[in-house]
């Protein structure tokens, strides 16, 4: 007796089927590149999903972002340079996971959520060895405020904000969201760009925290230590 395919297994093909000689002429032109405005947007509409949507909202959202991973993945299968597919996917995002919880499939031991995101950070400096600072692996396209919350942990982290400071006092989001949209809204007032305001001074701190690091670099080669050493420390991502 055959086996029913599984939903996820019929959506795999799907996927075949319409990207395959004789099936849907512009998913069979598409590549990653032309497929990154779409990832983007059905990312967007899975968290308005989360925040605000129904059962069926979630359900459909993560269906269209599953697809696109599907979709990703069988152009991969057939691209001449790449040829992976999705199993290998799979794998490496199962090996990343196994090796990441070393407390849960190791003999490493972490009882609270802190010292889980601590042991975290552990295991990826080591895994990104090559990787000498702490803005490494932060994409410096993300939306400004996340790469504002990004970039003020990785400041702490190499010294350059001792602690966050709070001269708003803030108790909630609540409080919070108003907040922000009146700043915004000061901007547009007086003609000024919110965005474009919040990257500048982003890449002022960023340049900070190179510079930073370069001191941090240079007092320890002073007192002898390996610039491979001195590179590590703070490093999390």
């Amino acid at each position: 007796m055959t086996e029913t395919p599984s939903e996820l297994d019929q959506l795999i093909e799907t996927v075949a089927r319409l990207r395959a000689p004789g099936g849907c002429a512009w998913d069979g032109e598409q590549t990653h590149e032309s497929l990154v405005q779409y990832l983007l947007e059905e990312s967007h509409e899975l968290v308005e999903a989360i925040e605000q949507g129904s059962r069926e909202d979630l359900i459909e959202e993560l269906g269209d972002v599953l697809y696109q991973v599907l979709f990703h993945a069988d152009i991969a299968a057939h691209t001449s340079g790449e040829d992976f597919d999705l199993q290998d996917v799979a794998k490496a995002s199962r090996l990343k996971m196994v090796g990441r919880h070393p407390h849960v499939f190791g003999e490493r031991e972490a009882a609270t959520a802190e010292e889980v995101v601590a042991l975290w950070d552990d295991v990826k400096a080591a895994e990104k060895s090559e990787r000498t600072s702490v803005l490494d692996g932060i994409p410096m396209a993300m939306p400004s405020l996340l790469l504002a919350d990004k970039l003020l942990g990785r400041a702490q982290k190499a010294g350059v904000l001792e602690e966050l400071p709070q001269a708003i006092p803030v108790q909630s989001e609540d409080e919070l969201g108003p907040l922000l949209l009146a700043i915004v809204a000061s901007a547009k007032a007086n003609g000024l760009d919110a965005e474009r305001a919040l990257r500048t001074a982003l890449r002022g701190l960023t340049d900070e925290i190179r510079e930073a690091e370069g001191s941090a670099a240079g007092s320890a080669q002073h007192h002898g230590v390996d610039e491979a050493d001195a590179g590590v420390i703070g490093r999390v991502d």
